[in-house]
C-alpha cells in the first residue's frame, strides 16, 4: 500500500512540474493557459499528499517491523534466560550420588536406633538372640582420604565415641594374631561402677557369671592389631552380650569373624576392607544403645551391614549413667561364678580369670601337656581346653587363657564342644 501511495505521489509531482511549465511558457507568449497553473497546483498538492501518505506508510511498517523484531527477540531472550532457569533450578535440585548416600545412611541408622531403642527398653537379645542382626548391604562413608591401612577415630559434639573408619589389610590381622596388642582404654563416661552379674542367656539356655559391662572395641585388636589402642574413642561402654553375644559368637564378635573369615579364606591377599563402625546414642545418652558396623572388601565378597545391640537379658541399664538393678553376685571359686575381665574380649580370653579355674577342680590339670604344632597347642587323647563361656576345644593358640582337662570332667560341669572355631580355638 505504501509503495502504491508513493508512486501516485510521484506522478502527481511530475504531472505538477509539467503543467507548471507550461504554464509558465503561455504566460510569457501571452497565450492561454486554460488554468494550467491550477492543475499545475492541484497536482503539486495530490502529490505531496499521496508522497507523504506513501513515507508515513514505509515509516509506520518499518517501525511496525521493529517492533516486532524487537518483541521477538525480547521473546526469545525471555524463553532462553526461563530454560535457563529451569536448567539452573533443575540442577541445584538434582542431588548428587555422594548427597543420595548420605541421605540413605542417615534414613537407615535412623531406623535401626528406634529398634536399638526398643530392645534395649525390653532388655531383648534381638531377632536373632545373640545380640546382633543384619541389615543388608553397607553404607560405607568417609573413606575418601584413606588409604590402605590408614584409620580414623573421633568424637562426636557431645564427646562421646563417633564413627571408627579403617582401612584393613591382611597384614594387621596376621600380626594381631594370637595375643593382645594393647590394653583396652577407657570410653567417655564409663560406668562409676561395674558389678559382677548373672546374664541368663535364652539363645544357650546358660547363664554368664561375670562383669556386666566391657571397654569394647568399636574395631577390634584382632583386625587392627596396636593400632586398635591409639584413641579412647574406638571404645564404647558396652555389656559382655554387646561384646561377644550369648555364645562368643555374637554380637560385636559376629562382625570381627565376618571379616576374619574373609582374611582365612584369602591369605597374603592385597585386597582390603572397609570397616567401619558408628555407635548409635538416643538423644544425649552417654552409653550408645548399640552399633552398626558397616564392612565391605575392595573385591566385593564382602558387602554386609551388622547391627548389635548394646543390652543384657533381665537387666535393666540407664544410658546415662550405667546404672542398673541387677543384682550383684560374689564370686565362689566355682566355674558358674567366674567373672571375666572388663576388657573387650573380641577373641580374647583373660589369663587371670582363668587361672582361677584350674583350682577347683579336681580333674582339671594346672599344666599343658598339649602338643605344639606350629601356632597351635593340640590337647593330648581326651583332653580338651575350656573357655569361660563352657565351650571346649581341641585346639588353641594361648592355653593358658582356657582350663585343661578331660572332655569327660568338661561335659560333666556344663561345657560343650563348640560348634565351630575361630583364629584362636578350633573344636
Amino acid at each position: 500500500m505504501s509503495s502504491f501511495a508513493s508512486f501516485i505521489g510521484g506522478l502527481s509531482l511530475l504531472i505538477a512540474i509539467i503543467l507548471g511549465a507550461l504554464w509558465v511558457v503561455n504566460k510569457i507568449g501571452h497565450r492561454k493557459t486554460n488554468h494550467q497553473g491550477r492543475n499545475a497546483l492541484i497536482a503539486l498538492v495530490v502529490a505531496f499528499i499521496f508522497i507523504g501518505i506513501g513515507g508515513g506508510g514505509d515509516s509506520t511498517a518499518k517501525t511496525n517491523s521493529d517492533k516486532a523484531s524487537m518483541s521477538n527477540s525480547s521473546s526469545d531472550a525471555s524463553v532462553t534466560a526461563t530454560k535457563h532457569a529451569a536448567t539452573t533450578h533443575k540442577s541445584a535440585k538434582r542431588p548428587t550420588a555422594k548427597h543420595k548416600t548420605a541421605t540413605a545412611t542417615t534414613s537407615r541408622n535412623s531406623q535401626v536406633l528406634k529398634k536399638l531403642v526398643s530392645y534395649t527398653n525390653h532388655e531383648s537379645a534381638g531377632p536373632t538372640q545373640d545380640y546382633y542382626w543384619q541389615l543388608g548391604k553397607s553404607h560405607t562413608t568417609g573413606f575418601k582420604h584413606l588409604k590402605s591401612g590408614d584409620y580414623h577415630f573421633a568424637s562426636d559434639s557431645q564427646g562421646r565415641a563417633g564413627t571408627a573408619r579403617a582401612v584393613l589389610t591382611y597384614g594387621e590381622y596376621a600380626d594381631s594374631r594370637g595375643s593382645r596388642q594393647g590394653s583396652p582404654l577407657e570410653p567417655s563416661s564409663w560406668p562409676t561402677t561395674n558389678p559382677k552379674v548373672a546374664i541368663s542367656y535364652a539363645f544357650t539356655g546358660r547363664t554368664y557369671h561375670g562383669y556386666l559391662y566391657n571397654r569394647s572395641h568399636s574395631i577390634g585388636d584382632s583386625l587392627l592389631g596396636a593400632k586398635s589402642y591409639t584413641s579412647e574413642n574406638n571404645f564404647t561402654t558396652g555389656t559382655r552380650p554387646q561384646n561377644v553375644g550369648a555364645d562368643q559368637d555374637g554380637g560385636m564378635r559376629y562382625a570381627e569373624e565376618t571379616a576374619e573369615a574373609y582374611w582365612a579364606s584369602n591369605p597374603n591377599t592385597s585386597d582390603t576392607i572397609k570397616y567401619e563402625t558408628t555407635p548409635l546414642y538416643y538423644h544425649s545418652e552417654t552409653i550408645p544403645r548399640g552399633s552398626i558396623v558397616d564392612i565391605k572388601s575392595s573385591d566385593g565378597q564382602i558387602n554386609t551391614a551388622v547391627a548389635v545391640i548394646n543390652s543384657a537379658e533381665g537387666i535393666k541399664i540407664n544410658y546415662n549413667t550405667g546404672s542398673n538393678n541387677a543384682k550383684p553376685i560374689k564370686s565362689t571359686g566355682r566355674r558358674s561364678s567366674q567373672a571375666t575381665s572388663t576388657n573387650s574380649g573380641h577373641g580374647y580370653r583373660n589369663s587371670t580369670g582363668s587361672a582361677s579355674h584350674k583350682t577347683n577342680a579336681t580333674a582339671r590339670s594346672t599344666t599343658h601337656s598339649g602338643t605344639k604344632s606350629g601356632q597351635w597347642t593340640v590337647a593330648a587323647a581326651g583332653m580338651v581346653y575350656v573357655s569361660d563361656s563352657h565351650k571346649y576345644y581341641s585346639q588353641v593358640t594361648n592355653p593358658d587363657n582356657y582350663t585343661y582337662e578331660s572332655e569327660s570332667a568338661a561335659q560333666s560341669s556344663g561345657a560343650t564342644r563348640a560348634s565351630r572355631g575361630n583364629q584362636y580355638a578350633r573344636p
